[in-house]
């Protein structure tokens, strides 16, 4: 069997760990790499990732069985779009109970999508057991931990060992907190044309973020690239 494409879920059982950010990166990753893709928010409060790229995502829930049923059918939809899907920390745990619960990621592969978790790493007890949780609910999934930088040198890395074909630890660059200024206020797009026409963005500034930007796209590349090689490895085993 050989992947058509991917569900990539941007995760955290906390707030405030970069993880929107992350998808909103992705979004943007997809959109350089002239992919097709569908993105899912489950988020409340403020700063979701609908809110900043308002028109270009799809507002979910798993809080009521329709909401339940529309976002899984639409993951595991064999259309040929890749899709990204925010989980905020407080549907964290119906989010992945209710997969587990469905097979979700099985059926997704039966599909021939590769579902696949970004997890943001922390050195809190509570993200080290939720992360424990998902290695044991799926085995076979890609779960790649995700440094972020901007949260401190990381040495409690060794508590989110990689799990499932292709997954690695990501490197979330940091950003200067003179920039981060520029980009944290919703409605934002990363879409180079937006960036290079925004007014309020000094020139040197946007060559920065221009910097940044590619270090986090060679990431999301070479996760695609470890997915694309572990897949090709077992289809000729098999």
């Amino acid at each position: 069997m050989t992947f058509r494409n991917t569900v990539t879920i941007v995760a955290s059982p906390r707030s405030r760990t970069g993880k929107t950010l992350l998808a909103r990166l992705l979004v943007d990753y997809h959109r350089q790499e002239s992919r097709a893709f569908q993105a899912f928010d489950l988020n409340g409060g403020d700063d979701t990732l609908a809110q900043f790229l308002p028109g270009e995502v799809i507002q979910a829930g798993v809080g009521d069985v329709q909401g339940q049923m529309a976002l899984f059918d639409s993951l595991v939809s064999p259309d040929d779009v890749a899709k990204i899907v925010d989980v905020g920390y407080e549907a964290f745990d119906s989010f992945f109970t209710l997969a587990h619960q469905i097979g979700f990621m099985d059926e997704a592969r039966r599909r021939r999508i590769a579902p696949v978790i970004l997890f943001m790493i922390s050195a809190d007890r509570a993200s080290t057991e939720a992360y424990r949780t998902l290695r044991v609910r799926f085995p076979r999934l890609t779960l790649s931990p995700v440094h972020n930088e901007m949260l401190g040198p990381g040495q409690y890395r060794d508590k989110y060992p990689i799990a499932g074909a292709g997954a690695a630890m990501l490197r979330f660059p940091a950003l200067a907190p003179g920039l981060r200024k520029y980009i944290e206020k919703p409605p934002f797009s990363f879409s180079g044309s937006e960036l290079a026409n925004t007014k309020n963005i000094p020139l040197d500034v946007h060559i920065e973020l221009q910097r940044w930007l590619r270090k986090m796209h060679i990431e999301f590349r070479e996760l695609d690239l470890r997915v694309l090689l572990a897949d090709l490895q077992a289809s000729l085993r098999l």
